[in-house]
């Protein structure tokens, strides 16, 4: 979505897919400037963040590299028109009312914008599994647990009123860089809204970690085991599925019932802004449109 509700919007992605999702949000929430350099430094940052999770050894390294610099040529030339595209459909709406169901429409249609991007990492990615140790994916769970206890200190804090302020200051900091200054009566929707949402952070992390130790079981058995050429893609794929769309059915339901809150509040946000946040907004969304398209003109800077 244009911003995120942190009090209300859970992390549905695996850390697998974590530097997509990265890269989607620097697109779409920081300065225009910052869009440009950050992109075109993407392979680097990527390789960096990756690795981290990955600690890939000197002869896989130039293998990882290249898929990861393959992923952003393809990314620039094939996805950043889409984006483009779609900013610019948004823009058009965003100086009038909003209902929960064109925030539903937006938030859907970005989903389904991202989802060649994780497609194509998969294909790009998955030659290099078979390469994978065991000494690399207990890397990776002991990645995975940092990162955790990372974000239980952001969204899972003891006391119950310090995280409802965490909760609330991320998302006016968040909605503010879209809309500009927001008023009193608009942080006291924020506060209300978050008081109220069906956000579950204990549900949220026990999620992840299942989720983590799916994406753990599949790589040992993806190294482990011979296959096809298409088993490792399938697996990786009904992976990624599984976490915009939870194969927990009682999770699943809760995932709905949060999408539904989170779009019913993203619409009264908007329909309580005035003109002048509605032009920041718009303002905003034309920046990064412009952004894209310069991104897309511009030769892509490699990965050293």
């Amino acid at each position: 979505m244009l911003f995120s509700h942190t009090g209300l919007i859970s992390d549905f992605m695996l850390d697998i897919r974590r530097t997509i999702i990265l890269l989607a949000l620097l697109l779409l929430l920081n300065g225009c400037s910052l869009m440009r350099l950050g992109y075109n430094h993407g392979p680097q940052l990527a390789w960096w963040w990756i690795d981290s999770y990955l600690d890939f050894n000197q002869e896989q390294t130039p293998h990882a590299k290249q898929a990861i610099h393959n992923w952003f040529s393809w990314h620039r030339t094939t996805q950043l028109p889409e984006y483009a595209d779609w900013l610019a459909s948004v823009r058009s709406q965003i100086d009038g009312s909003l209902t929960s169901t064109q925030a539903c429409n937006w938030s859907e249609q970005l989903q389904n914008m991202l989802t060649p991007a994780f497609d194509q990492a998969v294909q790009l990615g998955t030659p290099l599994i078979p390469q994978l140790k065991a000494a690399q994916l207990h890397h990776l769970e002991q990645r995975y647990s940092k990162s955790n206890s990372e974000l239980r200190s952001d969204f899972l804090q003891p006391d119950l009123n310090e995280r409802k302020q965490a909760s609330v200051k991320r998302t006016i900091k968040r909605i503010e860089n879209l809309y500009g200054d927001i008023d009193k009566r608009q942080q006291h929707l924020i506060a209300t809204s978050i008081e109220n949402s069906p956000f579950n952070p204990e549900a949220w992390m026990i999620e992840r970690q299942r989720r983590q130790q799916d994406t753990l079981r599949t790589l040992r058995q993806l190294i482990n085991e011979t296959t096809s050429s298409e088993q490792p893609i399938a697996s990786l794929r009904k992976l990624i599925e599984h976490t915009h769309r939870s194969n927990d059915p009682e999770y699943r339901a809760y995932q709905l019932k949060l999408t539904e809150y989170t779009c019913d509040f993203i619409a009264r946000m908007h329909n309580l802004t005035n003109p002048a946040q509605r032009r920041h907004a718009h303002d905003k969304l034309k920046g990064w449109e412009i952004d894209m398209r310069t991104l897309i003109a511009e030769n892509p800077i490699k990965l050293n």
